[in-house]
């Protein structure tokens, strides 16, 4: 399941990272989102999600939350 389907408050493990664009899966890997980490989504707004990665909130955009396979 895509991040973007995923339920609010509840803990996912990334199971991939589904990109062709080596930009914006490096500017994932910055963010601590890879295979095998935790993520769960604070907050979501229309186009824009609130997630939780390593005791870190990041604010991502729709196109990100489509590439995340939890």
């Amino acid at each position: 399941m895509k991040l973007k389907d995923a339920i609010e408050g509840q803990e996912y493990i990334i199971q991939q990272i589904e990109t062709d664009d080596n930009d914006l899966n490096a500017f994932l890997f910055s963010l601590g989102c890879y295979s095998g980490e935790a993520i769960t989504i604070i907050s979501h707004l229309k186009d824009s999600y609130v997630v939780a990665i390593k005791d870190a909130r990041y604010n991502i955009d729709d196109q990100l939350a489509d590439a995340i396979v939890v």
